[in-house]
Order: structure tokens, then sequence, then C-alpha cells
């Protein structure tokens, strides 16, 4: 499997650079999206409003929206993808030029991981999860994916009181490299979110996830692991979800500026969330879309190429309707935040005691629909 070079992420540029980089660089959405969705999950608090589709279904509702941009499926193995029913992937991505972006691990629903799978205490179920990550990254290579995303959701604790926490991040990470020295040369994206299931989950923010990479890739071995290292790529990387980092209470441009600064952006997960709470997955845009345009202007400054993973809960609306609503708020976004005036914005951040102001109201001109009705916004100081 190819490593995507993701290196890029990581230019320093000066203000010339920035600026004819702003201005060359157009941020293209590729989506993705999660096929568990496609299918009405599991609820403690109601019905299913949506009767359950198999794989089969799931993958003819997908096949129908790729007119509407979707050109790659993420799913975990082994519940909807494995070696039984691979060749119904291969066929559907044959067909419909629909590729397999990502296989990844489900490590928090079964019984065995009660007590948590790569950071569990007891050996069986620690071994077992070890097994099904080596079993998953061989799928992804089979498969020709550009990463396996790893979520930690039943690693973690709700009481605090006498944990080794430090044993606890040594076992998962320890495990974690293993797996990837099993099979080399596949990426990791990394996947935090602070809580739920588990009252607290390990690695569950950004700077978490980023201690997480160096500790794994500090611990890698497999001579071909080490060569990728050694020429500047990253193979812990990461995979930041709007929805997990707005529950921790981060802000999101700066959140997803720490990957991009290293190079670890290998993916992200799109939707909605308000700040805190339990994870709603809302459709993209629908809370905070100036948090969105902030987002996706860093994107643009780090020349992100990568795919926006759509990852949604449409709990009251055809799954149809949620991701293409959700494209096209990204693409709203992408237009408004391609048009803006990157020199102006530039003068205003490089020499903020003499534009005080200034970008706030030309913000309010951009996203206002009749900017003319406002006064009019004198031009920023350049000196």
């Amino acid at each position: 499997m190819p490593l995507q070079d993701i290196r890029n992420q990581a230019i320093k540029r000066g203000p010339t650079d920035w600026l004819a980089h702003m201005n060359s660089f157009r941020l293209t959405p590729k989506f993705s999206a999660g096929i568990w969705f496609f299918s009405p999950p599991f609820s403690r608090f109601h019905a299913k409003y949506q009767p359950d589709l198999t794989i089969e279904q799931r993958l003819e509702i997908a096949a129908g929206l790729a007119e509407q941009g979707l050109s790659a499926l993420e799913a975990h193995y082994p519940n909807e993808i494995n070696e039984s029913n691979v060749h119904i992937w291969r066929q559907f991505s044959s067909r419909t030029g629909i590729r397999v972006l990502t296989v990844c691990p489900l490590l928090f629903w079964d019984e065995q991981f009660e007590w948590g799978s790569l950071s569990s205490p007891l050996e069986t179920p620690r071994r077992a999860a070890i097994e099904r990550v080596i079993a998953t990254l061989r799928l992804n290579r089979e498969l020709d994916t550009d990463f396996a995303i790893i979520w930690a959701g039943i690693d973690g604790y709700e009481n605090p009181f006498g944990h080794d926490f430090a044993a606890m991040r040594e076992r998962f990470a320890a495990g974690l490299a293993e797996a990837m020295d099993a099979v080399p040369g596949v990426r990791i994206a990394f996947e935090p979110k602070p809580y739920e299931p588990r009252g607290r989950i390990l690695f569950g923010t950004t700077p978490e996830g980023l201690l997480l990479a160096h500790d794994v890739e500090s611990r890698l071995r497999n001579p071909v692991n080490r060569a990728l290292l050694d020429q500047g790529h990253r193979l812990v990387c990461m995979n930041p979800e709007i929805g997990h980092v707005l529950m921790g209470f981060e802000d999101l441009p700066y959140a997803f500026s720490w990957p991009l600064s290293e190079g670890r952006l290998a993916h992200s997960h799109w939707n909605s969330q308000p700040l805190g709470n339990y994870d709603q997955d809302l459709n993209v845009g629908v809370v905070a879309p100036e948090q969105l345009e902030a987002l996706l202007y860093t994107l643009k400054m780090h020349g992100y190429d990568g795919y926006m993973g759509i990852d949604v809960n449409p709990e009251r609306m055809p799954v149809e309707a949620a991701l293409r609503n959700s494209f096209d708020a990204v693409r709203a976004a992408v237009d408004r935040i391609e048009s803006l005036d990157h020199e102006s914005i530039w003068h205003a951040l490089a020499r903020p005691d003499r534009n005080r102001g200034w970008l706030e109201a030309y913000l309010i001109r951009a996203r206002a629909s009749r900017p003319e009705r406002l006064p009019k916004l004198e031009p920023v100081n350049r000196r």
C-alpha cells in the first residue's frame, strides 16, 4: 500500500510564500462516509425510527450518492467488512468507483472489551484486541486503503481512584506498536474523544492524541516502519472529529492546527456539535458555522488535500438527505473562504494594533447576503 505523502502540511511559510500559497491553493472537498450510520444505530432512549439495513442495502444507497460527491466509504472490521464479505465490497467499488478509504478495528463493542481493549489489564482480551488490530491492518493493506482509524472508545475509566494511568497508557501504546510492526507500512489515524461511552477515555483530546503518536512511533522497530519515519513520514497520524473536539471544549481551527503542523492530519470526521454535551453527530454546519469556516481556512493554510469523512447520526431524516446537506454545507463554506481577500486578512493579523476590529467587520460583510446595505468598510491598514 503506497503511503500517502502528507509531509507538505507541516511547511512553514513566510509572508510572501503564505500569500502565494493562499492565492494558488484551492481547497477541494473530497467526501467519504461511514457505512455505520446508513442503518439506524442502537439507542438506549428510543426505538429505531427506520428499519435495519444489510450491508448490501447500505451499499446501494451509497451507490446512489456517487453523483452527489461521495467517493469513498469507511467501515469497521469485522462487523461491517471482513474476509467473508470483502468480495461484496470489491464488486461495489468496481461497479461504482467508490473506494474503501479505511477499515477500522472494532475495539469498543464486544463484551470481551468490558475493561478496555489495548489498555485492558486482562491479558486475554488485550491479546484479542492486538490480534484484531493486526487483522484489520492486513485488510487495509489488501484493499489499498489510505489508513486505519483507531478509536479508543472503551479504553478509559469512570472512578479515577487508584488507577495506574501510566500503565494504562503504556499498555495501549505498546499494543498498538506491536500490531503496526506486525503489518508494517500501514498508517494509523487516531481519533480522540474525551468521554462516552467511558466516563473518561484515554488520549481523549488533540494534544493527548499527539502524545500517543510520538510514543507509539518511538516504539516501532520493523525496518519498513523505521525507514518511513527516517524519511520524515508520520505513521501515527490523526483523525480528529469535529464533534469530539467540541465535546472537549477545544477550538476547532486551533485543535486541527496541531496535527497539521506536524504533518499528521491523515483524515477528519465532519459533523456539528454544541460545546460539551453528549455526542450528537449533527449534520455539518447546523451548529457554529463560523467555526466551520475558520477550520476550513486553517486547512487551506496548510494545504490539506485529504478526504472529509462525514460522520453523522441522521435519526429523523433519510441518510441521503443528511449526506447531501453535509456536502453542501462544506462546499458553501469553502466558497465563502475562497472568495476572501487573503492579503488584507494577513495585514489585519500581522498588525492588529493598527487594524482593531477590522477583521471582524470584514467577516460580517463577507457573510452578509446584502453587504451593500451595511456601512462601507475602510481598507485595511497595510503600513
